[in-house]
């Protein structure tokens, strides 16, 4: 009853400046165009506007999709508080499918519409797991994020968290990684070396539910993160402003290790922009996150048929083989025997369906931003 009532506070909050402005025109209801909310970084607008919107609309014809682009989730608060006020007002919230890292906490409010094997029955090959983890949310990626490290320089990268942290002190400036803010390799190394102090019960928590009271249990972690200042590139406090900056880093020498994303390590790889003396490698104790990334239904949206079949079809095998294969390098959510062979070659040896999860959206927003209140500076 809490957490109806908070979210109920927001909503209501929300529609003194939202106003009437959230409802959606009225031939949104039962159209054929899906709108889908993106809140990610460019490579993921790519996927959706360059391979799958094109690949579903030739599967279904008919259909249209309509993408609107929020780069790095810097709106996720107000969208968040507009589909929250719909949903109180009974109002269509505008927005039929959403991609991004807030899905789960507007599940966790109850906003999404939760589709059955029945409605959506390609769900039936999804890892049961990784689809209760998404409290609502559809899992149709996965992604985690791998340390990478110049093999010319680092024969024998670290192999746990407190073996990267002494190797970062004993080789000042050669390690780096991006603000949490702008991407989430980042987010990743700060979550890790802030989880290294919490209890497992404290973590599985701040992943499943808001939790502002744990909070000030992750102040050891970030003054370990702060005094890394005088040891990460520049050492003085300076951090790369995104994902891209770090692979740069890497790309071009400046650093010899840094986090990055599996995903775009391996596009980067492919695409002939990162050398390949760099290679990649999952630390342990606790190791860097990752795990699926979830598409919301609404559940105030009156265009859901359509957002379930767009849904439905993403996790397709043909919608999966291009999330696999194409520039993404995403980890599918299905088995991999029902992908192609080739597709999944990458992934031999890799353990896809278990993959440390990052906070929940409400906590990780909170701990970005006490990283950037208490750690960057010297």
């Amino acid at each position: 009853m809490l957490k109806k009532t908070v979210w109920k506070s927001l909503a209501l909050a929300s529609v003194i400046s939202l106003s009437i402005g959230i409802t959606a025109p009225a031939s949104h209801a039962g159209s054929q165009t899906i709108q889908v909310y993106i809140s990610a970084d460019t490579n993921i607008q790519d996927l959706w506007v360059k391979t799958l919107v094109p690949a579903f609309k030739a599967a279904n014809p008919g259909y249209d999709v309509n993408v609107t682009f929020d780069l790095h989730g810097d709106h996720d608060a107000q969208e968040t508080a507009k589909i929250t006020a719909a949903s109180v007002l009974h109002k269509d919230p505008g927005v039929d499918l959403i991609d991004g890292g807030f899905v789960t906490t507007l599940g966790s409010a109850g906003l999404l519409y939760r589709p059955t094997s029945g409605l959506l029955p390609n769900i039936k090959d999804v890892n049961r797991a990784v689809l209760t983890a998404g409290k609502g949310g559809i899992p149709y990626r996965a992604s985690s994020v791998l340390l990478a490290y110049n093999t010319n320089n680092v024969p024998n990268p670290p192999k746990t968290l407190d073996d990267l942290l002494a190797w970062i002190k004993s080789h000042p400036g050669k390690f780096t990684y991006n603000a949490p803010s702008g991407g989430g390799s980042g987010y990743a190394f700060v979550q890790t070396v802030v989880d290294k102090y919490l209890s497992n019960e404290d973590r599985t928590t701040l992943v499943q539910q808001a939790a502002p009271d744990l909070e000030s249990k992750w102040s050891q972690g970030l003054e370990t993160l702060r005094q890394l200042n005088a040891y990460t590139y520049g050492q003085n406090g300076t951090y790369p402003a995104n994902n891209a900056e770090t692979l740069k880093d890497l790309a071009t020498g400046l650093v010899d290790m840094g986090t990055v994303w599996s995903d775009q390590f391996a596009s980067a790889l492919k695409a002939g922009t990162m050398p390949s003396n760099i290679k990649v490698v999952q630390i342990s104790n606790p190791q860097l996150t990752g795990g699926a990334s979830y598409l919301g239904i609404p559940s105030s949206s009156t265009n859901r048929t359509a957002a379930r079949i767009l849904a439905n079809w993403v996790l397709s095998p043909a919608a999966q083989n291009l999330i696999v294969s194409g520039t993404l390098n995403g980890f599918p959510v299905i088995a991999l025997n029902k992908l192609d062979v080739k597709a999944t070659a990458a992934f031999a040896g890799v353990d896809i369906q278990n993959l440390r999860a990052g906070y929940l959206s409400a906590n990780a927003n909170d701990l970005k931003s006490k990283w950037a209140s208490t750690v960057p500076g010297k």
